[in-house]
């Protein structure tokens, strides 16, 4: 059984001139996982995957990909993924149809039952020209393509920018977790968007970069473990309190409200002491630690 991960960042380095665009980068993505990349514009999300894709070549650190190195392997690992990048195009005289023909002509393996499945849900026309097909159109046709390969990688760059808030969720939830629920153990998802909310429940795995570097690499569940929101209601002015482990602190009348990071159990005890009329806790969402890893 190959144990490869699907994924294989080590030091990843690439410049454009005296910028590092990614700078030190590493991770690391199993297979069958959905692996969120999370950053601001700017932070070396695209040009990771980029080099990844071997659209760019690194100027130092190694990328693999299934075990393989993109530049000297290309064929054999972009057999084995797709790629739906934030900005899709066509040739633009060639009809959806030909389109999706075209495409599936340098692949081994087609399923032409998701593609007729994924055309509907869209309701994409499949005899208008890809030149008249809106932004989001195109998307949902770069996604139609990417699910009817059925890769092992599916590499997604900002996928759903273009859609519509309504089929911006379908698709997510049911799409993108249908691809992989029907092969658990071997589809991978990796995925870069700013659109952290909705890709929440399906993100096994997750790494925030900011100017190239990871500033958090974390699974999902234990992020929001140690992540807690902790708000104290107290019967008169809240006493002012110095905790360890705590990211924020907001005070709003008798109530206060604390970001920890991974101290709950010894901020709880401490709260307790001091008899508050009411102590909640709740898991921050993974785009609430996005945003406090940031600040």
């Amino acid at each position: 059984m190959n144990t490869d991960p699907a994924i294989a960042i080590t030091g990843l380095v690439r410049r454009y001139g005296k910028h590092d665009a990614v700078n030190g980068l590493d991770l690391t993505v199993r297979p069958g996982r959905c692996y969120g990349l999370f950053g601001r514009n700017g932070a070396g999300k695209t040009t990771t995957i980029k080099c990844l894709l071997n659209l760019l070549r690194p100027d130092a650190g190694s990328v693999r990909v299934f075990g393989l190195d993109p530049e000297r392997d290309e064929v054999a690992v972009k057999s084995r993924l797709a790629y739906v990048p934030d900005q899709v195009a066509f040739h633009p005289w060639m009809t959806v149809r030909e389109t999706l023909d075209y495409l599936a002509s340098f692949r081994a393996h087609w399923n032409r039952k998701a593609e007729a499945e994924l055309l509907g849900q869209f309701r994409l026309d499949a005899t208008k020209k890809t030149g008249a097909l809106s932004k989001g159109q195109r998307t949902q046709l770069a996604l139609v393509a990417a699910i009817s390969a059925e890769p092992e990688l599916l590499v997604l760059d900002e996928p759903t920018s273009g859609l519509d808030p309504i089929v911006r969720r379908e698709f997510i939830q049911t799409v993108i977790g249908a691809y992989q629920e029907a092969d658990p153990a071997r589809r991978t998802v990796f995925v870069s968007t700013h659109l952290i909310t909705e890709f929440e429940g399906l993100i096994d795995e997750f790494t925030i970069v900011d100017a190239g570097r990871a500033m958090l690499t974390l699974e999902a569940d234990a992020a929001r473990s140690r992540y807690q929101r902790i708000r104290a209601r107290f019967g008169g002015t809240p006493p002012e309190l110095k905790l360890p482990g705590v990211l924020r602190t907001r005070v709003t009348g008798r109530e206060v409200e604390f970001i920890a990071n991974g101290a709950s159990a010894a901020i709880l005890e401490q709260l307790r002491a001091l008899k508050p009329d009411e102590l909640v806790t709740e898991a921050l969402t993974l785009e609430e630690i996005f945003m406090v890893t940031l600040q």
